[in-house]
């Protein structure tokens, strides 16, 4: 990693700092963002105005939690901000430690510091081992920790990422202290390019679906549009679009990539029914587990279909 503010915007790339944070985990995966400069930011809206203006060429942000669902500031922000894609997602496991200033013994600890999010997913641990602690809420899991070192801190301990100890000069009193061990959460990478990832067969499609109306069978008719053709949806969130009561867009991902027929097709008749459709990228699965749907949605069944009805259209004998 280099110099953010000394290196063009083509190589840099913005994350949910500071450093430390799950997100800065996540953009460690990313391979072409290694020996790149990676720019520390403090929101979302300040990661994805980085892209906009050209300040960097992709930033890091979290997208869904496997247990608390879709991260509603990134859903909004990429509902209202243009021009943006999603080129690539990683998964991260979600899990905490117990840090504390060195010499800090564990039976001491009365007063833990934590970012909400973090206490809510490690609070069976703290009751069962600190029963009598207090919680003091954290701006973020990082700062969790930071706040230790400053003098005039109340907290004895902090629950905080794994890898803190190669930020801060903390003890680790305790590990795993997350109550469910399959916490993940997932993490995209934003970008304005426009080329699409190739095809592997084991892709995702992101888009943002408002309903024409609110009206009996709008939602049915909407998702009648991906049953019709075999295509599998992952996630299925509403967020309200805010100019009135009753109006809400819904967050998509399915199962396949854009050049698939069966998930064009399915674009197809979204756009002609809903009154706005953001697509937000087709992209290789993280978990790279191969899509699976019936034999009647191959590509060759769209294109025969296609052809019949050119047929018929310039008279071609049957």
């Amino acid at each position: 990693m280099t110099d953010a503010a000394a290196t063009p915007p083509d190589e840099t790339y913005s994350y949910l700092g500071p450093a430390g944070t799950f997100t800065e985990a996540a953009l460690k995966q990313v391979p072409e963002a290694a020996g790149k400069a990676w720019r520390s930011v403090n929101n979302v809206g300040e990661a994805l105005a980085d892209v906009t203006t050209g300040r960097s060429v992709a930033a890091m942000i979290a997208i869904e939690n496997s247990i608390e669902g879709g991260v509603s500031a990134t859903q909004d922000a990429l509902a209202t901000v243009p021009g943006l894609r999603i080129v690539s997602e990683v998964l991260v496991p979600v899990n905490f430690v117990l840090v504390a200033r060195p010499g800090t013994a564990l039976e001491s600890v009365q007063v833990v510091n934590a970012h909400p999010v973090a206490y809510a997913q490690s609070r069976g641990w703290l009751e069962r081992n600190l029963p009598e602690h207090g919680h003091i809420p954290a701006s973020s899991n990082v700062q969790a920790a930071a706040s230790l070192l400053d003098p005039d801190s109340t907290a004895d301990a902090a629950v905080a990422p794994p890898g803190i100890t190669d930020h801060y000069d903390v003890d680790v009193l305790a590990r795993d202290l997350g109550d469910n061990p399959n916490a993940v959460t997932r993490f995209v990478l934003v970008s304005r390019s426009r080329a699409l990832p190739e095809p592997t067969g084991a892709d995702k499609t992101s888009l943002i679906v408002e309903l024409p109306s609110d009206e009996p069978g709008a939602l049915l008719a909407m998702l009648e549009q991906f049953s019709t053709r075999g295509v599998n949806l992952s996630l299925l969130e509403s967020r309200p679009i805010g100019d009135a009561l009753g109006r809400y867009r819904f967050v998509v991902d399915l199962d396949g990539h854009i050049s698939d027929e069966r998930v064009a097709d399915a674009l197809l008749g979204l756009r002609r029914t809903s009154p706005n459709v953001i697509f937000l990228g087709s992209y290789p699965r993280a978990d790279k587990q191969e899509i699976e749907y019936h034999a009647k949605y191959d590509d060759e069944i769209f294109i025969e279909a296609r052809d019949w009805l050119r047929g018929l259209l310039s008279g071609e004998p049957d």
